[in-house]
This record gives C-alpha cells, structure tokens and sequence, in this order.
C-alpha cells in the first residue's frame, strides 16, 4: 500500500526549514563555539611572545656577528641601527647588513630596545620589548635574560 501526501504538503516541504530546525541549529552552533572559543583565547597572546623571543634571539645573533666583525657590541646611540647601516667609524671591518630585512619591531608594533652596558646584562647588553601593554619594566615584558 503506498501512501500518497496531499499536493501542497509537498511544497511546503520543498520549500525551507521551520523554525524549531534553524533554532536547534542555532543553539548547537552556541554550544560548539563556547567550547571552541575559550581553548583557543590565549592563543594569540602566546604566539606574539613566542614570535618576540624568536626576533630577540635573531638580533642576539646579528649583534654577536656584528661584535666578531668589530670587536664590540653597538654602543647604546648606534643602537639596533647599526646592524643594517654601517657606522662611521667601523668603515673597514663592518662587513654587511647583520639583519638583511632591516630591524624589526616587536609584534605589538614597539621597537626593541637596546642598551649597552645592560641594566640586568652588566657584562654585556640587554634587548627587550616592552610587551603587550608598552611599558618598560613590567611583568610582560620579553627579554635577553632571565629573571632568576
């Protein structure tokens, strides 16, 4: 026996989702992203601090050749500079651009700063960013050593 729908009952069926469908889509939809939305908040945070201690490692790096080439570390007012233009006094044994796409900044858009002799490094230099909220000294920063 076949069972036979009324010609509009077709159409209506055809023709879209009710209501009670698009809500319980709608509230799996809710239910998946207040999962999926708190594993990965912190996410952004992290990968900027993992991508500021990767420049200030490539810097520490530019600076070390620098200082094998020269026989010393840029000074506190050549600054960061000094690895991609050569300094005035340095004509004969600056050898190229230590850092060939130029100083970076650090991913909240700040320069490094670069100071010799360091603060916390007094036998050589300190390099850091002042971190996600700007400001020198504070508990975000990123730096060349350890606070220990």
């Amino acid at each position: 026996m076949m069972i036979r729908c009324r010609p509009g009952r077709r159409r209506r069926m055809a023709a879209g989702f009710t209501l009670i469908e698009l809500l319980l889509v709608l509230v799996i939809l809710t239910a998946l992203t207040a999962i999926v939305v708190p594993k990965f908040s912190g996410r952004s945070r992290q990968a900027r601090v993992t991508a500021a201690k990767a420049d200030i490692a490539n810097i520490e790096l530019a600076i070390d050749a620098f200082e094998i080439d020269n026989g010393r570390f840029p000074t506190t007012d050549e600054g960061l500079k000094a690895l991609v233009e050569e300094p005035s006094d340095l004509r004969s044994t600056w050898m190229e651009p230590y850092l060939k796409r130029g100083v970076p900044v650090d991913p909240w858009g700040n320069e490094y700063v670069y100071s010799l002799p360091g603060k916390h490094n007094t036998h050589g230099y300190d390099l850091y960013s002042a971190g996600p909220d700007g400001k020198e000294g504070s508990e975000d920063d990123v730096t060349n050593w350890s606070e220990n």
